[in-house]
């Protein structure tokens, strides 16, 4: 019955986006419809939470009279409770049903004011414990006094009024739903959002064919994970995607540069139902600020920025994460930046795969050097993988996925996937299928050789190609074209002379018989 409920609720939630955003682009909407998905889920979750607690005084959350001593009482011995459990704390009269209902009521509805303290309070509750970073600013993309949401105050509010009255209609089963029905639906709609919205959409949001690859590898032979990362990890689907191929995943940790995505990962964690206790995701350029530079990490996923502009300053070649090569990525493309970076913080027992444009495998000067060392002096590449053109949003050009390890059970060979024909078109994009992305992945798992289509290439056809790792090199996809047999060309073409000659002939009987002129 979940992936009944979960369809019903991606569709639910998106024809409400669609019918209340107007004119406003899909990126602008999207931060008020998620940002109030969240703002529900919190509500219900708390509320349900409260009640547990209350059982036993026989009375429920919404029953409290806050101005009472005795409800004071209270709320001071739940907010401590929540706040520890939860990692936040809402009052009765704050919860999203009552604003759903004043909004909508047929007087004293203006609400735009409570609201935005309300979500100010939530923040506000977790200052000084545990939780606060996680909740921090959390709220801060709702701006309720934009201009996008209408000329005058009192448009806004009905914006805001119809929006919270539609969510409001809808029941998240909180207590009822599998673990993820609510939180697949969110990610739905980041993916929705994130297709309509075109290369400002694409750079926080990886495909789900291609974030259940690079999850399927890292998670390879493995049931639980003590840590995954993401250093660019956008809306956090990369790292969640992970969690779903094992039984658990202990700990997630995750940097983003982009503000607001930084904001949408963070309740993306916490709608999957991921504790507070569990993640930790900064906001910060994970190449000239990194987080977590003590950490080292068992599976780490990445999807960076395409060939991104770093500052490759000569001070980094005394930062531990890239003294070792000698040289730094070219301050045009910090792809093997994040590539040193991401090696540097694998763990000795993990594996990391990261998707990056084609020039990788074969680019010269600074990049060739750093290529050569991480195959010949450390023998850390464990696979290429050639993926199909158009397949991410916002940009057609072909991508690859690099896998490395740091103890590789593989060590004489590495492994040419060419999945590059291997796809379904659609509208105006190219898709992963099931069929397709389970090829990769068995063919990975199982480092098989296939004819037209993978390759263990030895280290000495590496060195022979002078480190150069462009996958037709390695994977011979040439179809040699039919024999053309001439003698028979010849023979059809002269029938086909008598078959045109004939025609010819029964036409002008035709018209000769019909008194009209013939066309030759």
């Amino acid at each position: 019955m979940g992936e009944e409920n979960k369809k019903a609720l991606e569709q639910q939630l998106w024809n409400i986006a669609n019918e209340l955003r107007g004119k406003m682009d899909a990126d602008e909407f999207r931060d008020y419809i998620l940002g109030f998905i969240f703002y529900k889920y919190l509500s219900e979750k708390i509320e349900d939470f409260a009640n547990e607690l209350l059982a036993e005084d026989g009375i429920k959350f919404t029953e409290i009279d806050e101005n009472s001593e005795d409800g004071k009482d209270f709320l001071e011995g739940l907010k401590e409770d929540c706040i520890e459990q939860l990692g936040y704390f809402l009052k009765p009269n704050e919860l999203f049903k009552y604003m759903a209902k004043k909004g909508n009521g047929d007087s004293d509805n203006f609400i735009l004011e409570d609201l935005t303290q309300v979500l100010r309070h939530i923040e506000q509750s977790t200052m000084g414990h545990a939780s606060e970073d996680d909740f921090e600013h959390l709220f801060e993309d709702l701006d309720l006094t934009s201009t996008k949401l209408g000329r005058t105050e009192e448009a806004k509010n009905k914006l805001i009024s119809k929006v919270l009255y539609h969510l409001d209609n809808i029941n998240f089963e909180l207590k009822n739903h599998d673990r993820d029905v609510l939180g697949d639906a969110y990610e739905y709609l980041i993916g929705q959002f994130a297709a309509g919205a075109g290369k400002k959409a694409g750079e926080f949001y990886t495909p789900q064919e291609v974030s259940k690859i690079l999850a399927k590898i890292v998670t390879t032979k493995k049931s639980k994970l003590k840590s995954v990362y993401d250093p660019t990890c956008g809306s956090g689907s990369l790292l969640l995607r992970v969690s779903k191929e094992v039984k658990d995943v202990s700990n997630f940790y995750g940097q983003e540069l982009n503000r607001t995505t930084y904001n949408l990962a963070r309740m993306n964690m916490i709608m999957h139902d991921v504790h507070y206790r569990k993640f930790d995701i900064k906001q910060e350029d994970t190449l000239e600020h990194p987080q977590h530079e003590n950490e080292r990490f068992e599976a780490i996923v990445a999807n960076p920025p395409f060939s991104a502009k770093w500052s490759a300053n000569p001070l980094h070649l005394n930062d531990d994460r890239f003294s070792q090569y000698g040289k730094l990525a070219p301050s045009s493309k910090a792809d093997f930046a994040f590539v040193q970076h991401m090696v540097h913080h694998l763990d000795d027992n993990g594996t990391m795969a990261i998707v990056l444009p084609h020039g990788v495998l074969f680019r010269g000067a600074a990049e060739g050097h750093i290529r050569k060392y991480l195959i010949e002096d450390r023998n850390y590449l464990d696979a290429v993988i050639g993926l199909p053109s158009n397949i991410f949003y916002g940009t057609s050009i072909p991508t690859c996925i690099l896998v490395f390890k740091k103890c590789r059970e593989d060590s004489e060979n590495v492994l040419f996937i060419d999945a590059s024909n291997e796809f379904e078109k659609a509208k105006n994009q190219n898709y992963l299928t099931p069929e397709n992305i389970e090829k990769i992945i068995d063919t990975y798992a199982n480092r098989k050789t296939i004819e037209k289509y993978s390759h263990l290439a030895s280290m000495d056809e590496i060195r022979e190609n002078d480190y150069n790792l462009n996958i037709p090199r390695y994977v011979d996809t040439f179809e040699e074209e039919e024999v053309i047999d001439l003698d028979k060309v010849s023979s059809e073409l002269k029938q086909l002379e008598i078959d045109m000659k004939i025609t010819d002939e029964t036409i002008t009987s035709f018209c000769r018989e019909l008194n009209i002129s013939t066309p030759f």
